[in-house]
Parts: structure tokens; C-alpha cells; sequence
């Protein structure tokens, strides 16, 4: 009887393993809105169009009633990255289920806002779609963004989550239109990015003092667009990345770097949807920060800076003009994002912004949006500090 049932058991948990395998391969290949619609959520799509005429799609989650959360994506991310963990663990799904109206953005250039009423993408002589950083995505994308909701929803207020990049927009954003303040209920900065006062990378040390000759070399030889997505790189991923392949090892250490709570069957999954693109641009602006120890505006030549700007030299983000109450979630062991920049980043911002330290030590920078403790070590706390802020606002 016994070995009956060790037989069943054993039979059982090869047909689990392979509807596992199963899901690890679709989902990697499945898009956003196929991807939400799979495990039961509700899913639109929004096509909106910024005022320099960039077409960007927002995914929503939507919730009747619900209060709006807008969340920003990484550089080289897009939506994807808040939904690939899988109901109860991503982000995008977590919040949906505490009754929010999910509003997952892409940002121009990445693999859902690849368009434009005028400029080909595609076109290599003047790359004219690629001459932008994360200074247009703050000053333009998010207006943009943030008019869709309101118009949809018929809410001005809402919630704003961003990793990364996702972060550095907003604050641009505030910096240079600081009237949007009062569009915000609250700001959850996931692993900061802003001041880089502080680095450790010798490697990207050398690179960032060559930011100028890099951003004349890329757009003479038509390499505006970094990293985009690939079906040939979801292949790889499936390929060399999952269970039980010899490479896997391998497939984690470069994808994960040092991080210790990932799921590595997910490996192909994260392959599949990251990196999503991106501006050149985007990349040499947080060198420019790095390399001239000023978060300001991109850098371009004197007279075109003249032009743009009205001086010579870039002007700095004033950080006084952002009044958002702020959250600063970041992790000791970030590399990206070094805790000290984001001490800076909070000295600047004051009484606004609260710290945030992950409870896990050997929390890095990818594990914000893949870690497999992510709920446990950060969403939770996202979540709790957005209910916080309802209570407040319900209250005046």
C-alpha cells in the first residue's frame, strides 16, 4: 500500500514540476496584458500621448472605486517587472488585491512606448526619437501619464511607487513643475536614484569620465537605443536559464548578481520582459550626475545648454520644490543605489521623507522587483504607509 501511494506521490509531484515548467515558459513569452489576464486579473490598455508627441502605454489593473497608484518602472524595465513574481508576490498583483486602481506606466522607449506621432524609432541617420534622458520622462511622460488617470478615473490625487529611474522622475518632475505636489497622495521610493555623491565601481568610474565622447559616438553611428527587448533573448533565457539546465548557475550570477532569496526557476521569466530598452541618454545622464557631483539637468555643449537653459551649465534640481510626503525605502546592499546617495537624497528633501532601511541585510537592488522576500521585506510596508496616508486624507 505504502509504495502505492510513495509512487502516487512521487507521480504527482513530476506533474506539478511540469506544469510548473510549463508556466515558466509561457510566461516568459506572454506579453503584459496576456500575462494579467492569465491569472484572472482585469487588464486595459492606455495609449497616451505626451506633448512632444510620444505614444506611451499604461497597463491598469483596474479597481471600481479604488484609490489611483501610478507606478514607474526601472531603466531598461517597463510594467512587466511588477507582475513577473506571480499573484500574491509582485507588486502589481499585490496591490491590485488591497483594492487599488493599478496603473503600471512605460516610458518612452522602452519595449510598450516605442512610437511616436512623427519620429521612426528605427530611423539610424539622426536618431532623432532617441535624443531624450529621464529628464523628459519626469518633465513630460508623467504629466502625461498622470492626465490619464484623472480623465479615466475622475481622481487628481494618487499614489506614486517608483524604482529606480522610476524615482528620479518624480522628482524632476516636482523639481521642475513643483505645482504637480498637489497631484500626489504619497511617494514610495523604491531603491533611490538621485545624488551619486558616493560610488564604489571602478570600472563604471573609468566609463563615466567619456560620457560626452559616448553620447557623440552612439548617435553618429545610430546606437540611440539600448538594449532592447528580443524574442532571441526570451529564447536564450528559456534555453540556458532554467531548471535543470547547466548553465543556470551561471544564467543567476549574471542576472542576480549576489542576491540569495530569488526564485531561479524564474529566471527565464525575468528574461523574457527585462531588459525592455532604452535612450542611450538615459544611461549618460546618470553619469553626467556621477561625473560632474551635481543632480541637474542633461548636459549637452555650452551653447545648446545656453539655448535650452538660459547658461552654460546645466541647472540643478532643486530639491526644496518637492513636497510630496516622501518614503525612501533602500537596502545596504544595493550597488546601484549606495545608501549613502540616498542619505543625501534625504538630507536635501528634509522633513518630507522618511527613511526606509529593508530589514535584510544582503538586499540588493534587483531584489525590489525580483527578490523572493520582496513582499515580506518591502511591498508590505509600501502597502501599509499608502493606507496610512488614506486614512489621513479621509480625515481632512
Amino acid at each position: 500500500m505504502w509504495t502505492r501511494a510513495l509512487l502516487l506521490t512521487a507521480a504527482l509531484a513530476a506533474l506539478a514540476a511540469l506544469a510548473a515548467a510549463d508556466d515558466v515558459e509561457e510566461d516568459a513569452r506572454l506579453d503584459v496584458p496576456a500575462l494579467v489576464r492569465k491569472y484572472g486579473y482585469p487588464l486595459e490598455e492606455h495609449e497616451v500621448e505626451t506633448e512632444d508627441g510620444y505614444l506611451l502605454t499604461a497597463h491598469r489593473i483596474p479597481r471600481a472605486g479604488g484609490v489611483p497608484v501610478l507606478v514607474v518602472h526601472g531603466l531598461m524595465c517597463s510594467s512587466a517587472d511588477f507582475l513577473v513574481l506571480g499573484p500574491g508576490r509582485a507588486l502589481g498583483y499585490l496591490l491590485a488585491d488591497a483594492g487599488y486602481d493599478v496603473w503600471l506606466a512605460n516610458a518612452r522607449g522602452n519595449h510598450y512606448s516605442r512610437r511616436h506621432r512623427a519620429l521612426d524609432p528605427d530611423e539610424r541617420s539622426e536618431q532623432r526619437f532617441w535624443r531624450f534622458s529621464w529628464d523628459e520622462i519626469g518633465e513630460r511622460d508623467l504629466p502625461a501619464l498622470l492626465e490619464r488617470v484623472r480623465v479615466v478615473t475622475g481622481r487628481r490625487r494618487v499614489h506614486y511607487v517608483g524604482y529606480s529611474q522610476g524615482t528620479t522622475a518624480l522628482l524632476v518632475l516636482l523639481a521642475l513643475r513643483p505645482q504637480y505636489n498637489a497631484r500626489f497622495l504619497s511617494f514610495h521610493a523604491l531603491a533611490p536614484a538621485a545624488f551619486v555623491d558616493y560610488h564604489d565601481d571602478a570600472r563604471k568610474d573609468f566609463l563615466v569620465r567619456f560620457e560626452s565622447v559616448l553620447d557623440t559616438l552612439a548617435f553618429r553611428h545610430g546606437f540611440g537605443e539600448v538594449m532592447p527587448r528580443s524574442d532571441a533573448m526570451t529564447e536564450l533565457g528559456l534555453r540556458l536559464c532554467r531548471d535543470g539546465a547547466r548553465a543556470q548557475p551561471l544564467c543567476a550570477r549574471l542576472v542576480l548578481g549576489d542576491g540569495e532569496y530569488f526564485n531561479q526557476t524564474l529566471l527565464p521569466v525575468f528574461l523574457g520582459h527585462n531588459p525592455a530598452g532604452a535612450g542611450v541618454r538615459q544611461i549618460l545622464h546618470y553619469a553626467q550626475v556621477q561625473r560632474f557631483g551635481r543632480f541637474a539637468r542633461y548636459n549637452f555643449d555650452p551653447l545648446t545648454n545656453l539655448a535650452r537653459y538660459g547658461r552654460a551649465r546645466p541647472p540643478e534640481y532643486d530639491m526644496r520644490r518637492v513636497r510630496v510626503p516622501t518614503h525612501l525605502h533602500y537596502a545596504m546592499s544595493d550597488r546601484n543605489s549606495l545608501y549613502q546617495n540616498v542619505m543625501v537624497l534625504a538630507r536635501h528633501l528634509g522633513a518630507h521623507a522618511a527613511l526606509h532601511r529593508v530589514p535584510r541585510h544582503s538586499f540588493n537592488h534587483y531584489d525590489f522587483i525580483w527578490g523572493g522576500d520582496a513582499r515580506a521585506q518591502v511591498y508590505d510596508a509600501v502597502i501599509a504607509a499608502m493606507r496610512a496616508h488614506d486614512e489621513r486624507a479621509s480625515l481632512h
